[in-house]
C-alpha cells in the first residue's frame, strides 16, 4: 500500500526521517523490490522512501521483540536529533538539561550472573528452530503432501482352479482360499481395502530366482496327464502337480509382485498379497527355499521362526537351525529361530519379535517388507501343532508396520485348519487397515524353550549386530542401592518369583475391536497458559510449551483429525486420589496471594514457581488428562493425547517437586481404576528424561499398577537425585517387581538406546503384565536439542515408541505431555505421536550413519538395559534369558556387509567393552559437565565462583552470585564459572585440515568412554577418572589446553581452571556440529 510521507518528515540522504519518531515506528530505504526483506518487529509501523507502509503484524506468542545486532547505516541517518540507535532500534529522544545538549547518558553497569544468564537464554529462544533445522530438516510432516494411504487386497477365483488329482484330502486345497475370502466378506473388510488387480509373472520374473531348466518342466506339466503328474509330484517333498498348477503359480506369483509395485510406488500403504528388504517367514514350515536364494545377498534380511524338533521337523534340514546366518557378504542377514517342541503360543512368537527381529530390524532399515505369512502355527492346525491365536498374527503385523514407512506385503503361505486359517487372515488384515490389536489368550509369558532358542539365537547373533549385545550378569557392577538385594549376596540370579497371573481376558470367539470412528482424542485448555515465572519469562517451563505443540498439530492438520474432548477442572476428590488434603489445601491457599507470598509459597519446594493462576492450572492439567481417561474407557475414542502444563511426575503426595504440582498421570490411573470399578491394569511408561518419583512413590507397593521408566541417571546426580531412580529399586510389599527402572548413565542417549529398551525390556514385561490401559508420561526432554536433557531422541524415535506401545491394552493409550523445553523438538516429536495415535505408521528413521552419534549403542546403555533386565528376571519370566557368550575377534570384521545404513567398521568383541558401573566421581569427571545437570563436587578447589544452580535449570538466589564458595559437604552441587583469560592461550594451534573425530578412542588404551582432545597436537586421550592418559600427555609434553569431547569444555592443567575464550571457538564450533548437527547456539 502506497501513503503519503508521514507529516512534517523530511529527507536526510536517501531516508525519510520524522523528529519525533514513536517507538513501534522505523524509517528505512530500500531499493524497488526490497520491501519483502524487512525484518519487521512485532507490532512495528515502517515507512518506506516514497511513503509505503509496512503494516503492522501481531507478535507471535512464541516469540519475543527481535534483538538485531547492529543498526543499519541508513536507520542511523533516519534519527532526528536527540535519537540514538541502541540495541533495539531508535529509543526515546534523551532527557536534556540546556536547550541544545543532551544529559550524559548513565553508567551502565555490569550485568550480573543471573541477569546474564537471563539474557543469553533470550538470545537463545531466538534461535531454536535454527537449532533443530539441521536434525529436523529430513522429516518431512507437511499436510499438504499426500501420505499413501489404503490397504491393497489382491485375489483371483482363478487360483482355486488346481487340486490334487489322486488324494481329495491333501490339505493344500481350494477351500483355504474360498474359506478365507469369506471370512474378510464377513467382517467387512473386503469392502474397506482397495483391490488389485491380478496379474500373471512374466517368464523375465520368474528367471530372477528360479533356473530355465525348472521354468520349461513347470512349464510342460500343463500337457500332462495325471499318471505323468503324480510321477513328477513324487520326485519332490509334499508338492502335488495339475494341469492348471503352472499358470495358477504364475498368477500367485504376479499378484504378489502386483501388490509389492503399487505399495513401492506410493499408491498403497501397504498390502496383503536399489532397496533393503526384510522377510519375515512365520510360517511353521522353515523356508528353505527363500533362505538358500538370499543367503549370500546383504541387501536381504531373513528372518524366519519356525518349528524344528532338532531337525525331526520337516524340512529336516542343518540349514533350518539358528547356526545357519549366511554366507559370504551376506554372513548375518539370515536369522533363524527355531522352535524345537510343539504347543508353542502368543507369548514365544511376541517374545521371538520383541528380543530378536525388531532390534536388528531397526538396525537394518528396510525400505520394504515381505511376509511369508503361513498360518499353520495357529490353535488346531493339524501340520503345525502350535497354539497361537488369531490376535498374535494382528499383534506381529502391527509390529512390522513400524517399519519402512508401513511399506508391508503380506503373501499368503500355509495354513490347513480352515478356521485358525480365517481368523488369522482376518486378524492380520484388520491390523493393515488400522484396526486396535485384539487381546491375546493363552499364557503371559514365554516357555523355558522358547526363552533356550532365543537365546541360543541372540548369542550367535550379537556378533553381526550391535543392537542385540548384552552383558553377562555376573559382569555387572552392583553398586546401586538395591541391587545386591535383587540380585542376590552372589551377583547371581535368585530363584524365581512367580508374579500373579492377570485375570481371565476375553475369550478367542469375542469378535476382534474394530477402530471407533473417532480414533484419537485431543484436549487442550487456553487457560493452562495462565500458569508462568513472575520473576524469570525465559524459565524453561514456559506457556509457549503449549501453545507451540498445538500451532505446530494445526499446520500439520493434526488437529482436525482429532476429536476435541472437553477440558475440564479435576475436582477435589480426584485431587485426593494420590495428594493428602493438606497438599491440596496449601496449593488452594496461594489464589490471590501477592507476589512476595507467592514467591516464598514455591521456595518452599524444590525447583517450583508459582503465581495467582497457578492453582487453576494444575486442576485443568489433570483434569485435561482424567477427560481423556473418560473418553479412552468408554470407546467414545481409541486414544487420546493431552496438551497440559504444569507437568505432573514429579509431584509427591504431599509436595510439589520439579516444575511439578499435581501429578495427573498418577491421578489419571487411580481415576481410571475408580471408573472401572475394580483394580484395573495399569502400565505407566515414563519416558520423560527425569525419573518420575512422584509416580514411583505413589504406586510403589500397588501391584495393579506397572510403572516403567526411562531416564537419566548418572549415579543419582541428575535431577531429582537420589537412589530412587536407580535399577535396584523394584517396589515394596505386594508392589515389588512393579517398578521397573532403566537409569541411564551419562548423556547423548538417543534412539539406538531407547528402542532396545523399549523392545528387550519394557514391552516384554508390558506384555506379561497385560494391561488394560496405558499411561504414557510423555515428556519430550530427551529429545536433540533440549537444553536439559542432553539426549539425542528424535521425532521418528519418540513416534515409534507410540506406535509400538499402541499393541497393548487393545490400543487404549494415553500421552499426558511433561517436560520438554526446547519448543521446536517438543513440537515436532508430540506431532509424530499424534501421527502414530491417528494410524500412520512412523516415518522411516535417518539413517544410521547421518545421525550425531556412534551406530553402535552406547556400553553403559548396555550395561543399565542389562542390569535391569537381571534384577528383574526374578519377577518376570519374559526376562529369564540366558544368552551364552560367543568368542569373537575384535581386529576381525564381523559385522554384516557395508551398506548405506549398515555401520562399515569393525565391531570390538563383547568382552572389550568398558562396561564397569563407575562411581560418581566417574560418571562425569571434574573435567566434563554434561549439558542440563550438575555434578558432585569431586574435589576441593579454592576460590570457586559460582551460584547455586538446581538440576532442572532454575537459578538460586541472586545474592550468592560471585562470591567465592564456602566449604561445601561431600554430595553439595556447585556450578563453575570458565576464566575468560589465561596466559597459555598461545598453545591453541588451528585445527588440523582433517578436523575432528569426536567418537575416536584413547591413543593410549582404546577407551570409548570421556575422552579430550589435546588442542596443541589435536591427540586424543582418555581423561583422568578413566586411566588419566591426558593428565599424563600434559605433564610430559607441556601442551596444557585441552578439550573436553564430553561436554566441550576447555581446560588449562596449567591454571587448573576451565577456560572460555574466543581462541577456543573454533575447536569448540567444529567438535558441537559433530556431536550434534547442529551449529554451537550463540554464547553470552
Amino acid at each position: 500500500m502506497v501513503s503519503p510521507t508521514p507529516p512534517s518528515a523530511h529527507v536526510q540522504g536517501n531516508c525519510v526521517a520524522q523528529p519525533r519518531l514513536p517507538r513501534a515506528v522505523r524509517m528505512v530505504s530500500l531499493r524497488a523490490g526490497q520491501s519483502d526483506s524487512i525484518r519487521q518487529r512485532p507490532g512495528e509501523t515502517i515507512f518506506l522512501k516514497g511513503g509505503e507502509q509496512v503494516k503492522p503484524f501481531p507478535p507471535h506468542p512464541d516469540l519475543q521483540p527481535l534483538t538485531p545486532t547492529c543498526n543499519p547505516p541508513c536507520l542511523a541517518a533516519a534519527m532526528p536529533p536527540g535519537v540514538s540507535p541502541g540495541p533495539e532500534g531508535p529509543s526515546a529522544p534523551a532527557p536534556s538539561g540546556r536547550a541544545g545538549r543532551r544529559a550524559p547518558p548513565p553508567p551502565r553497569r555490569s550485568p550480573g550472573l543471573p541477569e546474564a544468564k537471563r539474557r543469553g537464554r533470550a538470545r537463545r529462544l531466538h534461535q531454536e528452530v535454527a537449532e533443530l533445522q539441521d536434525g529436523l530438516q529430513h522429516l518431512d510432516l507437511a499436510a499438504e503432501k499426500p501420505v499413501p494411504s489404503g490397504t491393497g487386497l489382491a485375489y483371483d477365483k482363478e487360483l482355486t482352479s488346481f487340486h490334487c488329482l489322486w488324494d481329495k484330502s491333501f490339505p493344500e486345497c481350494p477351500a483355504r482360499l474360498t474359506s478365507i475370502w469369506t471370512k474378510l466378506v464377513e467382517d467387512g473388510l473386503v469392502e474397506r481395502c482397495v483391490p488389485v488387480q491380478a496379474r500373471l509373472a512374466t517368464e523375465e520374473e520368474i528367471l530372477l530366482v528360479h533356473s530355465p531348466q525348472f521354468l520349461a518342466l513347470m512349464a510342460s506339466t500343463a500337457d500332462m496327464e495325471e499318471g505323468k503328474l503324480r510321477a513328477l509330484s513324487d520326485t519332490y517333498d509334499s508338492v502335488y502337480l495339475h494341469p492348471n498348477s503352472y499358470h495358477c503359480a504364475r498368477l500367485a506369483a504376479g499378484t504378489v509382485l502386483a501388490v509389492v509395485d503399487k505399495v513401492l510406488s506410493g499408491e498403497l500403504r501397504n498390502g496383503l498379497a536399489l532397496i533393503r528388504v526384510l522377510i519375515v517367514d512365520w510360517d511353521v514350515h522353515h523356508g528353505q527355499g527363500t533362505q538358500f536364494i538370499f543367503e549370500d545377498d546383504p541387501s536381504v534380511l531373513y528372518f524366519s521362526v519356525h518349528r524344528y524338533d532338532n531337525g525331526a521337523f520337516w524340512p529336516h534340514l542343518p540349514d533350518s537351525d539358528s547356526s545357519a546366518v549366511g554366507r559370504g557378504q551376506g554372513c548375518g542377514f539370515t536369522i533363524n529361530l527355531p522352535w524345537n517342541q510343539p504347543g508353542m503360543t502368543d507369548a514365544d512368537y511376541i517374545s521371538a519379535f520383541l528380543q530378536l527381529l525388531l532390534p536388528v530390524a531397526f538396525e537394518f532399515q528396510p525400505q520394504l517388507v515381505l511376509v511369508a505369512a503361513g498360518f499353520d502355527a495357529a490353535i488346531g492346525d493339524p501340520k503345525g501343532q502350535m497354539l497361537v491365536s488369531p490376535a498374535c498374527f494382528a499383534h506381529l503385523t502391527h509390529m512390522l508396520l513400524a517399519l519402512a514407512g508401513g511399506k508391508v506385503v503380506l503373501a499368503l503361505e500355509g495354513g490347513y485348519n480352515l478356521h485358525s486359517l480365517t481368523e488369522g487372515v482376518s486378524a492380520a488384515l484388520g491390523s493393515l487397515l488400522g484396526d486396535p490389536c485384539p487381546p491375546l489368550a493363552g499364557p503371559a509369558a514365554p516357555c523355558p524353550s522358547a526363552l533356550q532358542s532365543i537365546s541360543k539365537a541372540l548369542g550367535i547373533h550379537a556378533q553381526f549386530w550391535p543392537s542385540l549385545q548384552h552383558v553377562e550378569v555376573s559382569a555387572l557392577s552392583t553398586e546401586d542401592e538395591g541391587v545386591e538385594e535383587a540380585l542376590g549376596e552372589t551377583g547371581g540370579v535368585p530363584s524365581p518369583v512367580e508374579l500373579p497371573c492377570p485375570e481371565a481376558l476375553p475369550s478367542l470367539e469375542a469378535p476382534p475391536p474394530r477402530r471407533p470412528p473417532a480414533c484419537t482424542g485431543l484436549v487442550y485448555d487456553e487457560r493452562m497458559t495462565q500458569h508462568y515465572n513472575m520473576w524469570d519469562s525465559q524459565h524453561p517451563e514456559r506457556p509457549q510449551r503449549v501453545t507451540r505443540a498445538l500451532s505446530r498439530l494445526q499446520e500439520l492438520g493434526l488437529e482436525r483429525r482429532c476429536l476435541r474432548l472437553p477440558p475440564r477442572l479435576a475436582t477435589e476428590p480426584e485431587l485426593l486420589l494420590c495428594h493428602s488434603p493438606e497438599y491440596v489445601a496449601r496449593l488452594r491457599a496461594t489464589v490471590g496471594l501477592r507476589p512476595r507470598e507467592l514467591h516464598r509459597a514455591g521456595s518452599r519446594y524444590n525447583s517450583v514457581y508459582m503465581c495467582g493462576e497457578s492453582f487453576e492450572a494444575a486442576c485443568l492439567a489433570a483434569g485435561c488428562v482424567l477427560s481423556a481417561v473418560d473418553a479412552v474407557l468408554a470407546g467414545q475414542v481409541q486414544n487420546a493425547v493431552a496438551v497440559v502444563r504444569p507437568p505432573g511426575h514429579h509431584a509427591e503426595p504431599d509436595a510439589a517437586c520439579g516444575f511439578c504440582l499435581f501429578n495427573s498421570v498418577a491421578l489419571a490411573a487411580r481415576y481410571a481404576q475408580q471408573v472401572a470399578g475394580r483394580p484395573l491394569r495399569v502400565l505407566i511408561l515414563d519416558w520423560d528424561i527425569h525419573h518420575g518419583n512422584g509416580i514411583q512413590h505413589i504406586f510403589e507397593e500397588d501391584p495393579s499398577v506397572l510403572y516403567i521408566s526411562l531416564h537419566r541417571y548418572d549415579a543419582g546426580a541428575f535431577f531429582p537425585g537420589g537412589p530412587a531412580g536407580g535399577a535396584g529399586q523394584v517396589g515394596r510389599g505386594q508392589g515389588r517387581g512393579y517398578t521397573l527402572n532403566v537409569p541411564w548413565e551419562e548423556p547423548r542417549a538417543g534412539d539406538l538406546e531407547y528402542l532396545p529398551a523399549l523392545l528387550r525390556l519394557c514391552l516384554p514385561v508390558a506384555y506379561q503384565f497385560r494391561p488394560e490401559l496405558v499411561l504414557v508420561a510423555a515428556g519430550f526432554d530427551a529429545a536433540q536439542g533440549d537444553p536439559l536433557g542432553g539426549c539425542l531422541v528424535t521425532p521418528q524415535g519418540y513416534g515409534t515408541m507410540a506406535w509400538l506401545l499402541a499393541t497393548l491394552a487393545c490400543g487404549r493409550l494415553i500421552l499426558a505431555l511433561e517436560g520438554g523445553y526446547n519448543l521446536a523438538a517438543t513440537a515436532e516429536s508430540l506431532a509424530t505421536c499424534v501421527r502414530a495415535l491417528l494410524g500412520d505408521p512412523p516415518l522411516a528413521p535417518p539413517p544410521v550413519l547421518a545421525l550425531p552419534l556412534s551406530p553402535h549403542p552406547q556400553p553403559s546403555a548396555l550395561h543399565a538395559l542389562s542390569l535391569a533386565s537381571a534384577v528383574h528376571r526374578t519377577y518376570w519370566a519374559c526376562l529369564r534369558l540366558h544368552v551364552p557368550s560367543m568368542d569373537c575377534d575384535a581386529s576381525e570384521d564381523r559385522s554384516p556387509a557395508p551398506q548405506e545404513a549398515l555401520p562399515p567398521d569393525d565391531l570390538s568383541s563383547l568382552g572389550s567393552l568398558s562396561l564397569e558401573d563407575r562411581s560418581q566421581e566417574g560418571m562425569g569427571s571434574p573435567d566434563s559437565v554434561p549439558v542440563g545437570w550438575t555434578r558432585r563436587k569431586m574435589k576441593t578447589e579454592p576460590e570457586l565462583e559460582g551460584v547455586g544452580i538446581n538440576p532442572e535449570g532454575e537459578e538460586g538466589p541472586p545474592e550468592g552470585a560471585g562470591l567465592a564458595a564456602p566449604d561445601l559437604p561431600e554430595d553439595a552441587l556447585y556450578a563453575v564459572t570458565p576464566l575468560s583469560w589465561c596466559p597459555h592461550l598461545s598453545s591453541v594451534a588451528p585445527v588440523p585440515p582433517a578436523g575432528l573425530d569426536i567418537l575416536a578412542p584413547c591413543q593410549k588404551c582404546g577407551c570409548q568412554g570421556e575422552n579430550w582432545v589435546c588442542l596443541t597436537c589435536y591427540q586424543v586421550l582418555c581423561s583422568r577418572y578413566v586411566a588419566g592418559h591426558m593428565v599424563a600427555h600434559g605433564d610430559a609434553s607441556g601442551h596444557p589446553m585441552v578439550l573436553s569431547f564430553a561436554d566441550l569444555s576447555a581446560w588449562c592443567y596449567d591454571c587448573e581452571a576451565y577456560i572460555h575464550h574466543p581462541t577456543l571457538l573454533p575447536a569448540k564450533i567444529l567438535a558441537h556440529r559433530l556431536k550434534f548437527g547442529n551449529e554451537l547456539p550463540a554464547l553470552l
